[in-house]
């Protein structure tokens, strides 16, 4: 008989079979999901946050099916439909859930298209019935109020004077432009070396439009400009961004604009509920619209590539005008005093 003492088990063997072949299937959906979003990235040209949204959702589907014991590599239409009426259950919106169903419907598509699924689970699915809310706008003159405001408190000197100066350039241009905020707060600094009086913004899928500037948003970008250069001046490296900041992307985050911003509106004494950069760029579409503008010209300059998304500003004008004469027409007066 030998004397060797029988060797110690690997660390691994208690764990069953069936198991280890689940975490292998697992990670192998993993990486379909990444290389999903590296064709999304490099084929596409997808923008950081829409690659974002596409993992949440994709993660959040993993994690759905490999509590009901299968992957997005074996999963059924039926267990789609599961992952949407346990997002309904969950009391989120049916926008969302729209949102969840694009992301599946992507990726599968991806799938088929790579050979890495003969069919495509997705095709019978029906997107959850949604009501297309109408956007919250501002008045011209509630827009007013925050461009004054912003003036002022730029013009005044002090430790804060940065920050109000470059309040006041990010208004001016979102109002003037109708950008996305991220596409905003990613303008790349070389915009302050540019003449005339046009923006070219690279939006989403990379896809660049132009987009003209008012005279007050060429002031308040000069302004910045001058006191960025200032600021920038004894540092060894200058940042390429038009805004930067000590984020991970270099650039000022989007949610520090929009705090700032309803900091100004609670200022300006209007409801910050009300405010945010996104109504902002919904004021721009509807202020052209009501003044004359082709609805064509105005799916261009805010980069719609479906007119459809741009006609619901016409639907609040639409609705405005109900509540105009509904208001202030004689023969709708005389209608309410007889009720």
């Amino acid at each position: 008989m030998s004397g060797k003492s029988p060797s110690a088990s690997p660390p691994n063997a208690s764990i069953p079979r069936a198991l280890k072949l689940a975490d292998r299937v697992s990670d192998l959906s993993r990486a379909r999901i990444e290389a999903f979003l590296e064709m999304m990235s490099a084929e596409r040209g997808a923008a950081i946050n829409t690659l974002q949204s596409y993992q949440r959702d994709l993660d959040d589907l993993h994690d759905f099916l490999t509590r009901r014991g299968t992957t997005p590599m074996t999963a059924e239409a039926t267990d789609l439909a599961a992952h949407l009426a346990d997002l309904a259950s969950r009391g989120f919106e049916a926008t969302t859930q729209a949102r969840h169903l694009s992301s599946m419907r992507q990726f599968y598509k991806f799938l088929y298209a790579e050979g890495l699924r003969q069919d495509d689970p997705t095709s019978t699915l029906d997107a959850p019935k949604k009501g297309r809310a109408l956007p919250k706008i501002l008045s011209v003159d509630d827009v007013g109020r925050l461009l004054t405001l912003a003036e002022q408190e730029a013009a005044m000197p002090g430790p804060d004077r940065l920050g109000a100066v470059r309040l006041l350039a990010l208004l001016e241009l979102l109002y003037a432009t109708g950008m996305r905020v991220s596409e905003l707060v990613s303008l790349p600094a070389r915009v302050l070396g540019q003449e005339g009086r046009f923006l070219v913004i690279r939006g989403k899928g990379n896809k660049e439009r132009m987009v003209p500037l008012s005279r007050t948003a060429i002031a308040a970008l000069k302004t910045y400009g001058e006191i960025r250069a200032e600021l920038e001046a004894n540092q060894k490296q200058q940042s390429p961004w038009l805004f930067p900041a000590a984020s991970k992307e270099g650039y000022l985050p989007r949610q520090v604009f929009a705090r700032d911003l309803k900091g100004l509106a609670i200022r300006a004494g209007l409801d910050p509920e009300a405010v945010s950069p996104h109504v902002l760029r919904h004021a721009f579409a509807s202020h052209l619209l009501q003044n004359g503008a082709d609805l064509r010209v105005v799916q261009e300059l805010l980069g719609h590539s479906d007119i459809s998304t741009t006609q619901i500003y016409t639907h609040v004008l639409e609705e405005r005008l109900h509540q105009l004469v509904q208001n202030h027409h004689p023969l709708a007066k005389q209608g309410k005093k007889r009720d």
